[in-house]
């Protein structure tokens, strides 16, 4: 299916007074949910867990026991994934097996298709220490290894399956600022990181990553596709890793960038081009840019990310692009989706496209998703507020607390009509 193949069901809040209903959609339309290892699974010292990365980067802030999840997923919607390779690259840890198959089967009992992402930034530590992580390419071989081993033991159920969440933000925020796990970085090092280069590790990761997730996908499509028949993509939000993916190189980046940007050889090129089977797209806030014209930004940081030679603003000619939610970074903007998915139906030759995050952060629990003004293409998977569909009281034995996100979800789904209040005005989708 298409990107745009609902034409226009992608609308603004102002458009979303004409009620949509569940049978606009088309058959087969998915409405999911999303959720990462680090942030519900906890039980970080049992069923022989290994440390991440991120364990090593929080030490104060930790997900030893996050929502629990390890112990209560039976009683609960949420699926995810992490590695469970015994050091990383050896067997699989049959404990963490046994978790993983009594999680998939336990979701497809409540009728819910899992959609498994294989990566979500929680690297084992032990291959940090190993050999560098993603900054080695010797990751490539461990991460077709551990991918090959998940198609192997959850394939005859999972059809379904996402490579990398966000590898952009992966790249920079861990190895260009330092704020994410592995928290390396040359910017201001003295405060914020202990190493690390930020002109050139996220160059090196991504080009990783993109050959990794290409390893993966190739292994699925000659190794399981035939007897599972399932379907492998990545989720994005960066054209920087969409152009290898349809073309085998990178877009104009070279100009900017230098020889700090990876090559693709031959080989590689044919290997990553055309490697996925649908384009997971995370899209929350939009953004204007203007020209940073004297390099500005660049004589200060030194850093990948002002190659672009840009600089994001939310204001044009002194108005806001959008109503800010409850954090600062995230402007309300509807028209920036619409535009995102005609440009990906143009520029890539109008690919299978899921939304696989999008949402918004509002100061009250009585939130929803931009999921029901936001759908299109083959799916949508609703990611909101703390973000999340349910408030999790950390002070009350983990009690689960509904949003009204999860009202209007329940009642759209089941073809019923959901009324939101939003700015003062009543949307309703029935």
């Amino acid at each position: 299916m298409g990107v745009l193949t609902l034409v226009h069901i992608l609308i603004s809040f102002a458009a979303c007074a004409e009620a949509l209903r569940r049978a606009d959609f088309p058959q087969g339309f998915v409405f999911g949910t999303a959720s990462s290892a680090y942030k519900y699974e906890g039980a970080v010292n049992e069923g022989q867990r290994g440390p991440t990365i991120w364990d090593t980067l929080e030490t104060t802030r930790n997900a030893d026991i996050a929502v629990d999840h390890y112990h209560r997923y039976k009683h609960s919607i949420l699926c995810s994934l992490s590695f469970f390779l015994l050091d990383g690259t050896g067997d699989p840890n049959e404990e963490g097996l046994n978790y993983y198959n009594s999680l998939i089967d336990v979701l497809l009992d409540k009728g819910i298709q899992p959609y498994v992402t294989l990566f979500h930034w929680d690297l084992p530590q032990a291959l940090e220490d190993r050999y560098g992580g993603w900054l080695n390419s010797q990751i490539v071989d461990d991460f077709v290894h551990y991918a090959s081993t998940c198609f192997t033991e959850f394939g005859d159920r999972v059809k379904h399956w996402i490579t990398f969440i966000e590898p952009h933000n992966f790249a920079i925020d861990g190895y260009d600022f330092g704020i994410q796990a592995p928290g390396r970085c040359s910017i201001l090092s003295h405060i914020f990181c202990r190493e690390g280069k930020s002109s050139t590790e996220p160059y090196v990761v991504a080009h990783n990553i993109l050959i990794a997730h290409a390893g993966a996908f190739h292994s699925y499509k000659q190794q399981f596709k035939k007897e599972q028949g399932g379907i492998i993509g990545i989720a994005l939000d960066s054209k920087w890793f969409l152009d290898p993916l349809m073309f085998g190189h990178y877009p104009p980046m070279q100009k900017l960038a230098g020889d700090r940007l990876p090559q693709f050889s031959t080989q590689a090129s044919k290997l990553v081009s055309g490697s996925l089977d649908f384009v997971g797209i995370n899209h929350y806030t939009t953004l204007y840019v203007r020209n940073d014209r004297m390099r500005i930004r660049k004589l200060v940081m030194n850093d990948a990310s002002t190659d672009s030679a840009i600089i994001p603003t939310a204001y044009r000619h002194g108005k806001k692009i959008g109503e800010t939610a409850a954090s600062g970074w995230l402007h309300i903007v509807p028209w920036g989706m619409f535009k995102l998915m005609k440009y990906i139906k143009e520029m890539y030759g109008n690919p299978p496209v899921i939304i696989t995050e999008n949402g918004r952060k509002a100061a009250t629990s009585t939130v929803t998703s931009y999921g029901h003004c936001s759908i299109t293409g083959s799916g949508t998977f609703v990611y909101t507020v703390r973000f999340g569909l349910y408030y999790i009281d950390y002070n009350n034995n983990l009690t689960k607390i509904p949003k009204a996100s999860v009202e209007w979800f329940r009642q759209v789904l089941a073809q019923k009509t959901a009324n939101l209040e939003y700015s003062g005005s009543t949307v309703a989708i029935s």
